[in-house]
C-alpha cells in the first residue's frame, strides 16, 4: 500500500501535477478570501477601526506583546530539535534561536516560506559547515513540527468545540467533530508507526530518519505551545464576548493561520483575515480588525525589523571579521618577499 502510494506521488512529481495544483489551490484560495473582504470590508468606517486600537488597554498590548515573545521563544526550539535530529549537537542553542527566529519572521512577511526561510537558514548554518541537503532537512523537520502542533490543536479543539469550525467552513459541527476525530485519530497511527522501529522518508543523501514516538511527542507539544502562546495573544487583543472563549478563538486563528500558509501571500494577507472575520462574525467588525491590525504589528511586523536589524549586524560584523583575516593573511604572504628583498639589499650594499 505504501509502496503505490510512494509511486503515485512520484508520478504526480514528475508530470509536475503536484506544483500546478499547488499553485491552482493558492489562486483559488486567495481569489476567494479577496472576495470575501470585499463584501465584509466595504462598509467599515476607518475611523471607528483606528478608535478601537486607540481605546486598546496599554496592559492587553504588552500581554499580547510577551505572549507573542514567548511563541517565537518556542519557535527556536524548532530548529534545537531539527538540528539534533540530523546529528549535529555541535551547533549551539543560540544558532539554532538566531536561524529559528530569523527564517520565520522573515518567511512570515515575504511569503513563500518554504524557499525565504531556507534562504535565511542556510546563510547561518553554512558558516557552520551545514550544506544545502543538511539546512533541507532542518527545514522539513521543523515544518513536521509545526504541522503536527497544528493537526494536534485543531484536531483536539474541534473535537471539543465543533461550532467553532463550522463558522469556516459551513459543514455540520457532527461532520466537523468526525474530521476532527480523524485528525487525532492519524496522529495516533503516526506516533505508533514511527515508535515501532527507525522510518525514513526520501532518497540517498535526502533521507531524513524521522524522530521515533516519544521524540514525536515532544515536537507535537512543542507546537502546541507554540500556537497555544500566538492564539492567546491575538485572544488579548480581540473584543471580549461572552459567548466565545479561548477554544473557540484559538480553533478560529489556527484554521485562518493554515489558509494564510496554504496561500502562500505575504503573512497569509487576506486570506488570514477573511477567515477570521468570518470566523468571528459575532464580534464587531471594526474592533476586530483593530484587534488584528494590532497582532499584525506585533507578530509580523516588529520581529521583521528586528531580524533584519540582526542580520544586518552579523553580515557587517562576519565583513569585518573576513577583511581581518585577508590583511592577516596576506601580510603573511608579503612578508617572506619582505625579508628577501631586505637580504638581497644588504648583500648588494655590502652589509
Amino acid at each position: 500500500m505504501l509502496e503505490a502510494i510512494r509511486r503515485a506521488v512520484t508520478l504526480l512529481r514528475q508530470k509536475q501535477i503536484l506544483h500546478r495544483l499547488g499553485v491552482a489551490i493558492s489562486v483559488a484560495v486567495i481569489g476567494i478570501a479577496c472576495y470575501v473582504l470585499y463584501h465584509m470590508l466595504r462598509h467599515i468606517d476607518a475611523q471607528e477601526v483606528l478608535e478601537a486600537i486607540k481605546d486598546t488597554e496599554p496592559h492587553q498590548i504588552v500581554l499580547a506583546a510577551l505572549f507573542v515573545a514567548a511563541g517565537y521563544f518556542t519557535l527556536t526550539f524548532y530548529d534545537l530539535f531539527a538540528v539534533r535530529a540530523i546529528g549535529r549537537p555541535d551547533i549551539p542553542y543560540r544558532i539554532n534561536a538566531l536561524a529559528a527566529f530569523t527564517s520565520y519572521s522573515i518567511g512570515h512577511n515575504v511569503g513563500a516560506s518554504v524557499f525565504t526561510g531556507g534562504a535565511v537558514r542556510y546563510r547561518i548554518y553554512s558558516a557552520w559547515g551545514l550544506n544545502a541537503i543538511d539546512v533541507a532537512k532542518i527545514c522539513f523537520l521543523a515544518g513536521l513540527t509545526f504541522w503536527l502542533g497544528n493537526a494536534a490543536v485543531l484536531g483536539l479543539g474541534i473535537a471539543y468545540h465543533p461550532e467553532a469550525a463550522t463558522a469556516i467552513d459551513q459543514l455540520p459541527p457532527w461532520l466537523n467533530r468526525l474530521a476532527a476525530l480523524g485528525i487525532i485519530l492519524a496522529l495516533v497511527v503516526y506516533v505508533a508507526w514511527v515508535s515501532l522501529r527507525p522510518r525514513g522518508v526520501g532518497r540517498g543523501p535526502w533521507t531524513v530518519i524521522l524522530p521515533g514516538g516519544s521524540l514525536t511527542l515532544l515536537q507535537i507539544a512543542i507546537g502546541i505551545v507554540d500556537l497555544g502562546f500566538c492564539a492567546l495573544a491575538m485572544y488579548v487583543l480581540v473584543p471580549d464576548e461572552p459567548n466565545l472563549g479561548f477554544v473557540v478563538v484559538a480553533v478560529i486563528f489556527v484554521a485562518a493561520t493554515l489558509l494564510g500558509f496554504a496561500s502562500h501571500s505575504p503573512g497569509g494577507l487576506g486570506v488570514f483575515d477573511a477567515a477570521m472575520l468570518v470566523g468571528l462574525w459575532q464580534m464587531d467588525r471594526e474592533d476586530l480588525l483593530g484587534g488584528m491590525l494590532l497582532f499584525r504589528l506585533l507578530y509580523y511586523i516588529a520581529p521583521f525589523v528586528i531580524s533584519v536589524i540582526l542580520l544586518t549586524f552579523r553580515e557587517v560584523i562576519i565583513g569585518g571579521r573576513n577583511k581581518r583575516l585577508r590583511q592577516v593573511t596576506d601580510g603573511l604572504k608579503v612578508e617572506p618577499h619582505r625579508e628577501a628583498a631586505y637580504v638581497r639589499e644588504r648583500r648588494d650594499t655590502g652589509a
